[in-house]
C-alpha cells in the first residue's frame, strides 16, 4: 500500500525520459563515424586502356566528392597502354583519400602495367591464387624496336617503377627485376618480398585488415576505420561500357568489316542509303578502336582487297576465281592486321574464321544465284515468245490469229491450221508470229 502515491508519477517520468531521448537524438546528430562509414569500389578487369583511365578517374572524383573513406580498386589485368597507366598512377599519387589496389579474384593477376598500378597504391593487397609481375615493356606500335630504343624504354620503365616502390616503401630491387627480367611471384611470395602489404580472401576480410591502418597522404596521415564500413560499387556507366566494348581488337575487326562492306555496297548501288550510313558509322567506330592498336597497313590493304574481290565476284562472272582470291586475301589480311607480340591484342581465330566464312559464303551464294539467273530461259521480250505453244483462233491459211498467254497475235503458218489447233512459235517478225503445227502423239 505504500507505493500507491508513486503511481501517478510513473507515466510522467516515462514521458520526460522519452522527451529527453528525442531531444538528444535530434540535436546530437548522427554518430561521428557515419560520415566515414563507406568505401567506394571500382573494378578494372581487362586491358588498361584510355577507357580504364577515365573510369578510375571518375571513380576517384566520386569517392572524394561523396566523402568515401577510401577507394578500393579491384584489379585483374594482363597489362595495357603506358599512357593510360601513367594517368591512373598520377591520379593515385595526387589523391586526397587512400587508394587500395586489391588484385582479385583468385586466378587473377596484375601483370605489366598492373604491376605499376599496384605498387603505386597506398595499400596493395592480393587475393589467394593471384600473381604479380612480368612488367617488361613491349612495343605495341606495330614495329620492332632496335637495341638502343629497347634499352631506353626499359631504363625509363625501371626508373619509374623504382621511384614508385621507394615512395611507398616497397621492394625496389624486385621492382627492377620485374621490368628487366620479367619476374612474376605469387601473393605469398609478394608479401614476403614486401611487394604488397596484405593478403585477403575477400572484401570483408580486406576491410577488417585495413581497419586501424594509418595511410600517409599528401595532406597528412589518415587513419582508416573500415571494420564496419559499407561497400558501394562505382558503375562503369553506359557510355564507358560502350567504349570499352568497341575498344576490343575483335570488335574493331568486325566493325571494319561491316563498314567496308557497307560503303562498297553503297558505291555499287547508289541511293540505297542504309548500307552507306551503317558503313560510315561502323568505319568511324573502327577507327576509334584501332587508334591505340598496332595496325599493319599491309594487312589492312589485303583485307580491303579481299572484300573488293567478293564484291566483284557478285558482278563479274569469274566462276569463283575472285571469290577464292577474296577468301585468301581476307585470311592473310586478318592475320597480319595486328602486328604485336602482346598476348591480348591479336585478333582471335574464333572471330576471323566465322567472318571470312560468312562474307565468302554470302558472296558465293550471290554468285550462284546469278549463274542460275543467267541459265534461266528468258521470261520477257522476243526471246520469251520462241517455243511457246498457242491455240489457233481463226484459220491460218496462211494468215490468221493465234492466242498465246491470253493475247491475240497475228500469225503465219506454212501449213493450214483450223481453229482449236495448237501451234508452236518458231520466230517473230515485228508483231507477227511464225508458227508450225504441234505434232500430236500417234499422229
Amino acid at each position: 500500500m505504500g507505493d500507491f502515491g508513486l503511481r501517478p508519477l510513473l507515466p510522467r517520468s516515462r514521458i520526460l525520459l522519452a522527451t529527453a531521448g528525442l531531444l538528444v537524438a535530434l540535436f546530437a546528430g548522427p554518430p561521428a563515424v557515419q560520415a566515414d562509414s563507406f568505401v567506394l569500389l571500382a573494378t578494372s578487369d581487362g586491358v588498361i586502356t584510355p577507357v580504364s583511365a577515365e573510369y578510375l578517374h571518375d571513380a576517384l572524383v566520386s569517392a572524394q566528392d561523396s566523402g568515401a573513406q577510401a577507394l578500393i580498386i579491384r584489379l585483374n589485368t594482363p597489362g595495357g597502354l603506358d599512357p593510360s597507366m601513367r594517368l591512373i598512377i598520377k591520379d593515385i599519387t595526387g589523391s586526397a583519400i587512400p587508394i587500395i589496389v586489391y588484385v582479385s579474384p583468385s586466378s587473377g593477376r596484375a601483370a605489366s602495367a598492373g604491376v605499376f598500378i599496384t605498387m603505386a597504391a597506398h595499400v596493395a593487397a592480393m587475393a589467394p591464387g593471384t600473381s604479380i609481375g612480368a612488367a617488361h615493356p613491349v612495343a605495341i606500335g606495330g614495329g620492332e624496336m632496335d637495341k638502343t630504343m629497347t634499352e631506353k624504354v626499359e631504363n625509363d620503365s625501371v626508373a619509374y617503377l623504382k621511384s614508385i616502390a621507394a615512395q611507398r616503401g616497397r621492394n625496389v630491387a624486385w621492382a627492377e627485376d620485374a621490368v628487366r627480367k620479367s619476374v612474376s611471384v605469387t601473393e605469398q611470395e609478394a608479401l614476403k618480398l614486401k611487394v604488397i602489404d596484405l593478403i585477403a580472401e575477400d572484401l570483408p576480410t580486406l576491410l577488417k585488415q585495413l581497419d586501424g591502418r594509418t595511410v600517409p597522404l599528401q595532406s597528412g596521415p589518415t587513419r582508416l576505420h573500415t571494420a564496419d564500413a559499407a561497400v558501394r560499387e562505382f558503375p562503369l556507366g553506359l557510355r564507358l561500357e560502350f567504349l570499352k566494348t568497341i575498344s576490343d581488337p575483335n570488335i574493331a575487326y568486325l566493325l571494319m568489316t561491316l563498314g567496308t562492306i557497307g560503303l562498297i555496297a553503297e558505291l555499287y548501288n547508289p541511293g540505297a542509303i542504309l548500307p552507306g550510313v551503317v558503313g560510315a558509322i561502323s568505319l568511324i567506330l573502327a577507327c576509334y578502336s584501332l587508334q591505340s592498336l598496332p595496325v599493319n597497313y599491309a594487312g589492312v590493304l589485303l583485307f580491303l582487297l579481299g572484300i573488293v574481290f567478293f564484291i566483284l565476284e557478285a558482278s563479274i562472272t569469274s566462276y569463283g576465281v575472285l571469290a577464292i582470291g577474296g577468301i585468301i586475301s581476307m585470311l592473310l589480311g586478318s592475320v597480319m592486321l595486328i602486328k604485336t607480340d602482346v598476348e591480348f591484342l591479336p585478333i582471335s581465330w574464333a572471330v576471323i574464321l566465322p567472318v571470312v566464312a560468312l562474307v565468302g559464303g554470302f558472296t558465293l551464294f550471290m554468285v550462284g544465284m546469278g549463274m542460275k539467273a543467267i541459265r534461266r530461259p528468258p521470261v520477257t521480250g522476243r526471246e520469251e515468245m520462241i517455243g511457246l505453244v498457242g491455240t489457233v483462233k481463226t484459220a491460218l491459211a496462211p494468215h490468221g490469229q493465234l492466242a498465246v498467254h491470253g493475247e491475240l497475235w497475228d500469225a503465219i503458218s506454212k501449213q493450214p491450221l483450223q481453229p482449236g489447233d495448237e501451234a508452236e512459235v518458231t520466230s517473230m517478225d515485228g508483231l507477227r508470229l511464225h508458227v508450225k503445227p504441234v505434232s500430236k502423239k500417234g499422229g
